[in-house]
């Protein structure tokens, strides 16, 4: 029967050299174990980012949700490729790979390698001063440019934009200049609601100021108003009324369509009717 010793020296040459290094498989067994560790320790570091950052909005440390989810995935992300890049070296090592020379040739070539990579460094520095100044979060509606939608990801180089549409913009954060943020406090609602010269003009008023109350009443997403401004304009054969009304972030259309709904409810239960084309034929034979 075989000793203990026997299955210990053939396990030891499995991986070992006579001279005590590892060999190749030895080597790529090393290097699971490496990556292995840095991914646990990167799932340990995520998880405590997440629970410090929930600490922080407990506290109400001037963090809200849209900027704790953004400020997470920067963190994650800065951690995922540091951590690595760390493993990346000590690989090229243990292949005999000397890595103080490409570090101290990095100094060097990172000169050359500069120009090239400038888009690259404005994009992570502007991206770092959109966090910074909290100009967006993710969460929030955006227009970048000609491209608005849904800010789905801030990293370190772009910014990722869902559009309503399903169509995902992928934006380099040095290309971004000018930010139209629909997130920042309350945001305005406008309804115009058009009615026929003939109808009667108080009844119509009145039938608009109750739906501004219902709506004042009923929807939670207004903080002011809805407040009818009365006669805003005379077109063709209709008068415009318009209504206005603030409500929460990311909730003016809702509101807007809400708005619409009861103002055509109490029409219809008033018998107001709706602007319609017409023509008005003036003169030709009576026969």
């Amino acid at each position: 029967m075989k000793s203990i010793n026997y299955y210990l020296n053939y396990v030891k040459d499995l991986f070992i050299k006579e001279n005590g290094d590892l060999n190749l498989l030895g080597k790529l067994i090393k290097i699971c174990i490496l990556f292995i560790i840095i991914k646990i320790i990167i799932c340990l570091i995520q998880r405590f980012i997440k629970k410090t950052l929930e600490h922080q909005r407990k506290e109400n440390i001037e963090v809200n949700d849209k900027r704790a989810l953004t400020l997470g995935i920067l963190l994650n992300n800065t951690v995922k490729y540091i951590l690595y890049f760390i493993g990346i070296l000590i690989t090229l090592d243990e292949f005999g790979i000397n890595t103080a020379s490409i570090i101290a040739t990095a100094g060097v070539g990172g000169i050359a390698i500069g120009f090239g990579a400038q888009s690259i460094v404005k994009d992570v520095i502007t991206g770092f001063f959109i966090l910074l100044e909290d100009q967006f979060s993710v969460g929030d509606y955006v227009q970048i440019g000609s491209n608005s939608g849904i800010v789905e990801e801030l990293g370190l180089r772009v910014t990722k934009v869902k559009g309503f549409n399903g169509e995902l913009h992928i934006i380099p954060n040095s290309s971004i200049q000018i930010v139209t943020n629909s997130n920042k406090g309350n945001m305005r609602a406008w309804v115009n609601v058009l009615v026929p010269f003939e109808e009667d003009i108080e009844k119509a008023t009145k039938a608009l100021e109750e739906a501004c109350l219902y709506i004042q009443t009923n929807n939670e997403s207004v903080v002011d108003g809805p407040s009818l401004l009365g006669i805003t304009e005379l077109e063709g054969s209709f008068i415009r009324f318009s209504i206005v009304a603030y409500c929460k972030a990311d909730t003016q259309w809702s509101v807007e369509r809400d708005i619409r709904k009861i103002v055509v409810d109490k029409f219809n239960e008033e018998n107001i009717s709706i602007p319609y084309p017409r023509k008005v034929i003036v003169g030709g034979n009576e026969n």
